[in-house]
C-alpha cells in the first residue's frame, strides 16, 4: 500500500476552533495544525506577480514555518504566479501584457533559495496554471514545449506536480509526459475539470509515482455566501462523490504510490469534517 497524506488547503481560519485549534486565535495556528495533520498546502506564495515585479517568501516566515511543524510534516506548496502567469493580470478593458517571468528558471531559483530551509519538509512545488486561451498561448503543443523545457532546467531532486485548468489537454501524451521527468499531476476536483476519479480510473497507469489531488468544489463564491465564512460545519455534503473519489485514491495507492490529498474548505464547507469523513472510512 502506498501513502497518503491529507492535510487543508491553507490553514488559518478561526472558525477551526474545537475543530483543529483550541481558540479562536490559538498562539501559533500552524504548530496546533500540525498536531492535527501531517500535510498542507501553502498558497500564500502564489499570489506573487506585481504590476513592478515579483515578491518572494520573508525569510522570518519560512523559519516560522519550519519552527512550526516537527520532522516529517509535508508541504505541498504552490509555486509563485509569476512563474506561470503567461501575462500580467489585467483590469477590464486593458489589453494583455506579458510576464517576463513566466517559466523562468531563474527567478524559480530565487524562489527555491528563499525557501530553502523548508527543503527536507517540501512534499511537492506545484505549478498551477491558468485556462490557457489561444490569446494567452497559441497552442497545446508550444505550452508544452516551453514547459518542458522549463523543467528540464530545474534540479532534478526536488518533487515537483502540475496543475493545468486545459481539461481537453489531459490526455495520455499528458501525464506519460510529466511521468517521464518524475513531475505529479495535480489535479482538481471541481470548477470545470473532468472528474478526478475517472481520471484516476482511466489513466491511473500513467501517472507516475506520485499525484496530488485537489479538492475544492464547484461554487466558491455560492459556497462563501452560505457558510459566511464560517467553516465550522458541512453545508452541502458531498459523500458520494467524496466515496467514489477515495475508491479511485485506494486503487492508486495499491501500487505502493503517494497521494496528497488537500480539501478546501469549499468542497463541503468544512475541510476538517470532510477529512474526517476521508479518514473515519471502515
Amino acid at each position: 500500500m502506498g501513502e497518503l497524506y491529507v492535510g487543508t488547503c491553507s490553514w488559518k481560519y478561526p472558525s477551526w476552533e474545537g475543530l483543529v485549534y483550541s481558540s479562536r486565535e490559538p498562539r501559533d495556528f500552524l504548530a496546533e495544525y500540525a498536531r492535527a495533520y501531517r500535510t498542507v498546502e501553502v498558497d500564500q506564495w502564489f499570489w506573487s506577480l506585481g504590476k513592478t515585479g515579483a515578491a518572494l517568501p520573508r525569510k522570518e516566515t519560512v523559519a516560522e514555518y519550519d519552527a512550526a511543524t516537527p520532522p516529517g510534516f509535508l508541504f505541498t506548496v504552490k509555486c509563485p504566479d509569476a512563474l506561470t502567469l503567461t501575462h500580467h493580470r489585467a483590469s477590464r478593458g486593458t489589453g494583455l501584457v506579458p510576464n517576463g517571468l513566466f517559466l523562468d528558471p531563474g527567478f524559480f531559483f530565487r524562489f527555491l533559495e528563499a525557501i530553502a530551509p523548508l527543503a527536507p519538509k517540501i512534499g511537492l512545488l506545484m505549478f498551477q496554471f491558468e485556462y490557457l486561451n489561444k490569446q494567452k498561448m497559441e497552442s497545446r503543443e508550444r505550452f508544452a514545449d516551453e514547459l518542458s523545457a522549463f523543467l528540464d532546467a530545474l534540479p532534478a531532486d526536488v518533487p515537483y506536480g502540475v496543475e493545468i485548468r486545459n481539461p481537453r489537454w489531459m490526455d495520455d501524451a499528458w501525464f506519460e509526459a510529466l511521468s517521464s521527468r518524475g513531475v505529479a499531476p495535480v489535479l482538481l476536483q471541481g470548477y470545470w475539470m473532468d472528474d478526478v476519479a475517472g481520471i484516476l480510473d482511466a489513466r491511473g497507469g500513467l501517472l507516475g509515482n506520485a499525484a496530488c489531488v485537489r479538492l475544492h468544489g464547484e461554487d466558491r463564491e455560492g459556497m462563501e455566501e452560505r457558510t459566511g465564512a464560517d467553516w465550522s460545519r458541512i453545508v452541502r455534503p458531498k459523500d458520494e462523490e467524496l466515496s467514489r473519489i477515495m475508491r479511485s485514491v485506494d486503487a492508486f495507492l495499491s501500487g505502493g504510490r503517494k497521494v496528497f490529498l488537500n480539501v478546501n474548505n469549499h468542497f463541503e464547507g468544512s475541510a476538517p469534517l470532510t477529512i474526517s469523513k476521508i479518514l473515519g472510512r471502515s
